[in-house]
């Protein structure tokens, strides 16, 4: 069936070449969003020109005459196709269109006998054949393979992904708008790192074959940012692509957004301020109110949010203090392998195990235990407990903060201890440990997953819903095909 039909239409291209129409179009001025056409009509107006452009998503002949139903990114609209307007030889076209061309139409604003506010054509021109149909429900492509993989597709056939991703526009630009209001400045920092750095994570490598030299795709841009408070430069943030060569969930992307930011003088409290100010700014410009739907529950987003430390919420979870015998009958309540891991890391797995899933109103987890923190300043009055946040809604860590160390001594011996056994044992950044001895200004640094923050306030459960294209395995059969219908069903 999809041959046949990609052959006839093939075909029709040929005709209208025949015809000297261009059947790829060409530049077409005046069209306007076709929201901004419906929103024209106006009763004492009967007849007000407009011009759009769009897809073809339905189509209707009745001898004489048509009725095309045009679809854009803004909406849809009925135009009327009439022969003695438009003359033979345009009328005829008809003959050679099909659902899922592109078309331009200009005309009259009226409306049917049914309520229906439609274009009158006094013009149509060509723009683009589609040698394809479309899939068989325009608003249902529901193989949610097929989906991901011809987004295209999934954007032409289902609405609600459009306009999620018409949020996720609109929050990204809410939060520079906010960000912009407390005075940072958005910056640029390299992609590709002579060293993977800023984060605990595998990273995906490269080579450079003009300087013969390794790289890394970069992990997180926390050092460069660093580096550029050193610099002087006092509040700055990112919004940025990172990389980790890991595995792939509902929540994980081996490519994925995150906003990063570093404010001089502030620190960890200061940027729990921040982060309700750039959720609120962000909710906001999606109109959602004081409350979510997301994953089954129902999420108060009032603020000021919960803080609780680290220790209050394992110790109450768990049922036991954080100390070794305690701890590993705790982690075999839930299901947690012991094995021969070092105290703490038994601990945090614990604490993902029992604590996070419980975190569905949103919460900042504040207070980690110092060696979970290699980057973070320690509480003066509790070396043991370092001055960091993680934000969690719905069970899902959405940001992480720090007061930062700038201690250059201290991050030194951080370093080493953190290199110790790993993979990249000795490569230590020695460049932003000297940018340190220079010396930084206290600040706070705040990490916040834009990819999640939009799956909450669009209430998708799968980052792949809310990542234009998402990281997937390459397809057995590359020419599978939707569903389809033959385009005489189309055309009632």
């Amino acid at each position: 069936m999809s041959e046949r039909l990609f052959e006839e239409r093939l075909a029709k291209a040929g005709k209208l070449g025949e015809r000297g129409i261009d059947p790829y179009g060409g530049r077409w001025d005046g069209a306007g969003p076709i929201s901004k056409a419906r929103a024209a009509w106006d009763p004492e107006r009967e007849g007000a020109q407009v011009s759009v452009a769009g897809r073809i998503t339905a189509l209707r002949g009745h001898g004489k005459s048509a009725f095309v139903d045009i679809t854009d990114w803004t909406g849809r609209i009925q135009a009327y196709i009439q022969k003695d307007r438009l003359g033979d030889e345009t009328y005829s076209l008809l003959k050679l269109i099909d659902i899922g061309d592109i078309i331009g139409v200009t005309g009259g604003l009226h409306k049917t006998r049914t309520g229906e506010i439609t274009i009158f054509a006094d013009e149509m021109r060509f723009l683009c054949k589609s040698l394809r149909p479309l899939p068989e429900k325009w608003h249902g492509l529901k193989n949610i393979e097929l989906r991901h993989r011809r987004r295209y597709l999934d954007l032409i056939a289902n609405p609600d992904v459009m306009e999620s991703f018409f949020k996720r526009v609109r929050i990204i630009r809410a939060i520079r708008s906010r960000l912009d209001s407390l005075g940072f400045v958005e910056v640029e920092t390299p992609m590709m790192h002579p060293l993977a750095t800023g984060a605990a994570a595998r990273p995906f490598s490269t080579h450079h074959n003009a300087l013969d030299i390794d790289l890394y795709l970069r992990i997180a841009p926390e050092l460069y940012l660093k580096r550029l408070l050193v610099g002087g430069m006092e509040r700055v943030y990112e919004i940025n692509r990172n990389f980790r060569n890991e595995g792939i969930s509902q929540k994980h992307n081996p490519e994925f957004t995150m906003l990063e930011l570093y404010q001089a003088y502030s620190d960890y409290r200061g940027m729990m301020d921040v982060t309700e100010g750039i959720f609120a700014a962000a909710a906001e410009a999606v109109g959602l109110p004081g409350e979510i739907e997301f994953a089954g529950s129902t999420i108060d987003m009032s603020q000021p949010w919960a803080r609780r430390t680290y220790r209050e919420l394992f110790e109450e979870a768990a049922g036991c203090r954080m100390d070794d015998v305690q701890a590993v009958r705790a982690a075999a309540e839930a299901d947690v392998e012991v094995g021969a891991k070092p105290h703490l890391i038994l601990v945090q797995d614990i604490f993902e195990a029992l604590v996070e899933p419980r975190l569905i109103n949103p919460t900042f987890v504040i207070d980690y235990p110092t060696p979970l923190c290699p980057l973070t300043k320690e509480k003066a009055d509790d070396p043991e407990v370092s001055e960091r946040f993680e934000l969690f809604i719905s069970g899902m860590e959405v940001a992480n903060a720090y007061t930062e160390l700038n201690d250059p001594v201290e991050q030194r011996k951080r370093f080493e201890t953190q290199m110790e056994g790993a993979d990249q044992a000795g490569q230590l950044d020695e460049d932003f440990l000297l940018a340190l001895e220079h010396g930084m200004p206290p600040a706070g640094g705040l990490g916040i997953g834009i990819d999640r923050l939009v799956m909450l306030l669009t209430g998708n459960e799968s980052i792949r819903e809310v990542i234009l294209f998402p990281l997937l395995k390459p397809s057995a059969s590359q020419e599978a095909e939707p569903d389809e219908v033959s385009d005489e069903t189309r055309q009632e």
